[in-house]
């Protein structure tokens, strides 16, 4: 009888340690690769900024609580909202948002 409680007790507390350093990791590598990234380059991309500077082709956008140099074909005009294109160094090419 104790036994059979302690072989119980000990296969449960195996496979709860089993699930959470093997089953839980695997689950939160697999759902992280999904995610798209909010760092680096491809993070900026499609976020939504408002023009503050504007002058011919290029000017200053504020998008993440900051002042970025953005570059456009459209002209534009302070106030415009524009959506992130592409982005060459610290420069974003931008396009207008349509909504």
């Amino acid at each position: 009888m104790i036994e059979t409680i302690l072989l119980t007790l000990i296969i449960g507390f195996l496979l709860i340690e089993l699930i959470e350093h093997v089953v839980f990791p695997i689950f939160w590598v697999i759902m992280g690769k999904k995610r798209k990234s909010v760092c680096g380059v491809s993070g900026m991309l499609g976020k939504v900024g408002e023009v503050k500077k504007w002058k011919k082709n290029e000017g200053k956008i504020f998008v993440n609580g900051e002042l970025w140099k953005a570059v456009s074909e459209v002209p534009l005009l302070p106030g415009d909202r524009v959506v992130i294109q592409n982005v060459n160094g610290l420069t974003l090419e931008v396009k207008p948002c349509r909504s």
